[in-house]
């Protein structure tokens, strides 16, 4: 039923990070040691369902479009989100029109000189104007594509309905420590990968578009999130198959910068010491003069050859 084997990891993980997450309204520890630490433990297996959750809605797990809708409520539950909130700022928006004006998660809104206040607080700068975007795009399937609307609709009322009841059992705290402040750590990491896979790129080079990371363990834990570039290229290639197509297609040609080998290395030398905001090439990045988002929908026709999901 599975298209690809190497997809029932990406299940057992799901299952096992909405475990974790229980586990702590079923412990309920007393200490704040647990706490913090079941907490922790939380917040990293909810990302992961996030990163899962983008792995999916490109590539959708089994043949059987019902499991497939199945997959996306257990990861709704897993990050926090209903999952079909993906589609139009990420698979419409952001790779169709990446680093442009109907890109509502372009890098080029984050223009603090301090370059860890842009990554750190990119989710909180472009999240209003993403939530719009998403929101025009729901409303317009109502009547454009009613099976994707419900499916929103269905993935967002087990999401809040599972929180009323959260709150209303177990009360403030344990809801925050275990549920809402993992969920909102998953959105700030989903969001704020963008920034690092994308800033100071060149969104109009074949190749020169997208950092990628090739460690192992990032990788392992990601499942091959770090090969961006050669998903920017094949959105639909399925995970496992992206570091040998990276290998084959991308590596050949693109700028040595782009191919880091670690994540905290970069991040340490972006963000820390000496932190500046620079282009790949070692130029400090000019910003263009500060756009206006382009409100728009996009057509059935511009949405032809993008997944959307389950219903896509």
């Amino acid at each position: 039923m599975l298209k690809r084997k190497a997809d029932l990891r990406a299940l057992l993980f799901v299952l096992f990070s909405i475990g974790v997450q229980a586990a702590g309204f079923v412990l309920l520890p007393e200490s704040w040691a647990a706490k913090i630490l079941l907490c922790v433990a939380a917040c990293q297996t909810s990302f992961v369902c996030a990163v899962i959750s983008h792995n999916t809605l490109h590539c959708p797990m089994f043949k059987n479009r019902g499991l497939n809708r199945v997959v996306q409520f257990l990861l709704t539950l897993g990050q926090g989100d209903p999952v079909s909130s993906f589609v139009p700022g990420h698979n419409l928006g952001h790779h169709t029109h990446l680093q442009g004006p109907k890109d509502t998660m372009r890098t080029s809104k984050m223009r603090f000189r301090w370059n860890l206040l842009n990554q750190l607080l990119f989710m909180f700068v472009i999240g209003g104007d993403l939530l719009k975007h998403t929101y025009r795009y729901v409303w317009s399937m109502r009547t454009r594509k009613r099976s994707w609307f419900r499916q929103f609709l269905a993935e967002s009322v087990l999401l809040y309905g599972v929180y009323v009841a959260l709150l209303a059992v177990y009360g403030v705290e344990p809801f925050l420590l275990y549920g809402f402040i993992p969920h909102l750590f998953s959105s700030w990491g989903i969001i704020g990968i963008n920034f690092v896979q994308h800033d100071g790129c060149d969104h109009e080079h074949p190749v020169n578009h997208s950092r990628n990371f090739t460690g192992r363990l990032v990788n392992w834990w990601t499942f091959n999130n770090g090969y961006h570039g050669i998903h920017h290229m094949h959105p639909g290639l399925h995970w496992s198959l992206l570091p040998e197509a990276h290998a084959r297609e991308l590596s050949p040609t693109i700028h040595p910068a782009l191919e880091q080998g670690s994540l905290l290395a970069y991040c340490w030398k972006a963000y820390i010491w000496p932190g500046r905001r620079m282009t790949y090439d070692g130029k400090p990045l000019v910003l263009p003069p500060p756009i206006q988002d382009e409100s728009w929908v996009p057509t059935m026709a511009e949405m032809v050859d993008v997944s959307l999901g389950a219903e896509g």
